[in-house]
């Protein structure tokens, strides 16, 4: 690609790579096929994710993967003594190389005081003297789905190969837990399940109206007979609650309820997804869920959801995407997505995938 440099490495020379990993969920699903990359061109690699709490989870289990570390800046690795900790604990590693993903100081800062000897990262906020290999911030390309920027990265430095795909495992076992989870509130293994994600954990710009997502979960359980299931993280179970009710609890209420692998499993069940632009919206196009994704603050251009089988419903507003965690006026460009919209979305979307299911199962 133009603007490649040489490799600063032999491939067959870096035996422990480690990836310091984006500190969102949604953030993390679209850095999968960087890692797939890094994967396929380091085949002989030890490869370890270092990601907060949150994020951590999403690795486990994962193919690409060998190891994931976890560092915590709220206990064990908080302040200036806690980065020189984890900074230690990762010298004493002895890695190879480090992929640093986020574009924070801080996140190229540890892997620079463990001595690491060769620190890939984008240039900017005041990082640059911290990386030994720089990718170029004039490089990164705007109005791009934000996966091909970290891909982008990595081929700068000649590290080719992998796919496009946004891969996502759960095991065996936390399947049937879901299974059985599910089936102790009446939603069987042959039962069409709805997940409805009402929160986004960016800040309230990002959400639409509990009322409307229950006016849309209330006509498309209707039609498809369809049992609900709510979705959502520790903070958003006062809007789960508010659907819950619009709903006459005609619907099963998971959110706060479950763990990030524990989520995993139960969006990957869902026959279709109903989501602001969120963490779980991205875990669900991973899957291949079918979902219709609302957006109103945040830009669609760069952060999607990568898959086939996803619709984007959003209004042309003139002040959006402002990027703003909470709108500072009106919230009119999650005001003027109206339930009518989406229910037609979901349900074009939904006759196009029994369409091709059904022409696939006929070979």
């Amino acid at each position: 690609m133009m603007g490649t440099v040489m490799p600063p490495f032999r491939a067959d020379f870096i035996q422990k790579i480690l990836i310091r990993s984006v500190n969102w969920i949604g953030d993390a699903v679209m850095t999968l096929p960087a890692i797939g990359a890094i994967r396929e061109y380091f085949p002989s690699a030890e490869i370890t994710v270092l990601a907060n709490p949150l994020v951590a989870p999403v690795f486990a289990n994962h193919p690409w993967v060998d190891r994931v570390l976890t560092f915590d800046e709220k206990s064990d690795h908080k302040g200036i003594g806690g980065r020189f900790r984890l900074a230690g604990e990762l010298r004493r590693q002895a890695f190879d190389l480090a992929v640093i993903l986020p574009n924070s100081l801080n996140a190229a800062m540890v892997p620079w005081l463990a001595g690491i000897p060769i620190r890939l990262g984008k240039t900017g906020d005041g990082r640059t003297l911290l990386l030994t290999h720089r990718f170029p911030k004039t490089l990164q390309t705007a109005g791009v789905h934000q996966s091909q920027n970290y891909r982008a990265l990595l081929e700068y430095f000649g590290i080719t190969g992998g796919t496009k795909s946004q891969l996502l495992v759960t095991t065996p076992e936390e399947d049937e837990a879901i299974t059985a989870r599910l089936a102790g509130s009446n939603i069987e293994k042959d039962d069409f399940v709805l997940g409805i994600n009402p929160g986004a954990t960016y800040g309230s710009a990002k959400r639409w109206y509990p009322d409307r997502f229950a006016v849309v979960a209330r006509t498309l359980s209707a039609r498809w007979g369809a049992k609900v299931v709510l979705t959502g993280g520790p903070g958003e179970t006062a809007i789960a609650a508010d659907i819950e009710r619009d709903l006459d609890s005609n619907c099963l209420n998971l959110a706060g309820k479950t763990s990030v692998r524990e989520l995993m499993a139960l969006i990957k069940r869902c026959n279709f997804f109903i989501t602001n632009d969120s963490g779980p919206m991205h875990l669900a196009a991973a899957f291949g869920v079918p979902l219709v994704a609302i957006f109103g603050s945040t830009d669609h251009s760069t952060t999607y959801p990568l898959s086939d089988s996803a619709i984007v419903v959003r209004e042309s507003i003139d002040c959006a995407p402002c990027m703003k965690r909470e709108c500072p006026t009106d919230h009119i460009c999650m005001k003027a997505v109206m339930p009518e919209t989406v229910i037609e979305k979901a349900l074009e979307l939904q006759q196009t995938v029994t369409v091709h299911n059904s022409r696939s199962n006929s070979f």
